[in-house]
């Protein structure tokens, strides 16, 4: 069955301030997130898990993917319908070994990224950041929606891009024709995170 990229929610707890993670993804999902990442960066390997096997049967009940960031044990143990990677983590040959028929997700910044991640195995592309982002301490320097159309004219799987986009920019992001696009607080940053994600998915498939 194909992956529906079109509101891809990527998770930070920051962002809630307090707010209960698991009730602010169904509330996401509600809206119209049609898949999402879990990652958490600051936590133990015992908290990750506990958290991810939580979240996979909130996202299965719902029948939405549930993909989880760099840590590919974690993907395994509690059976995630994926894993995302990035440049510095696990070489994307390995990991697509390693995961089997799971959904693979890369991140890149680049053409040459781009090419080589769907070469060695990749799913899905995360392309970005499109704008400046401060969701991400690590972001790089904004790549802009030309290099985002450029990455998806050299690909043949799907392209979302992620960093920096919103209800503001939409309508230029949509132009560049890729798959979906990956947000944090423009979710989860809302005071109605439902109302949040219906907004911006109907301007998405407008």
């Amino acid at each position: 069955m194909p992956i529906d990229y079109s509101l891809y929610l990527v998770t930070d707890r920051k962002i809630l301030n307090g707010k209960d993670i698991f009730k602010a993804v169904e509330e996401a999902i509600k809206g119209g997130v049609t898949i999402v990442q879990l990652r958490e960066k600051d936590i133990s390997s015992l908290e990750f898990y506990n958290i991810a096997i939580k979240m996979k049967k909130l996202t299965s009940y719902y029948n939405i993917p549930l993909i989880i960031n760099d840590r590919l044990d974690i993907a395994l143990s509690v059976d995630a319908d994926g894993l995302h990677i990035g440049q510095e983590d696990l070489p994307l040959k390995v990991a697509r070994k390693l995961i089997g028929d799971k959904i693979l997700g890369y991140s890149v910044s680049s053409i040459e990224e781009a090419i080589y991640g769907e070469e060695s195995g990749a799913d899905y592309l995360g392309a970005g950041p499109v704008y400046p982002t401060l969701s991400k301490a690590d972001a790089k320097a904004p790549i802009g929606v030309e290099t985002l159309k450029k990455i998806k004219d050299s690909v043949s799987i799907p392209v979302v891009g992620i960093g920096g986009i919103g209800i503001s920019n939409i309508e230029e992001v949509k132009k560049t024709n890729i798959d979906g696009i990956s947000l944090i607080s423009s979710i989860l940053g809302s005071s109605s995170i439902e109302e949040a994600s219906r907004k911006l998915i109907s301007l998405w498939r407008k």
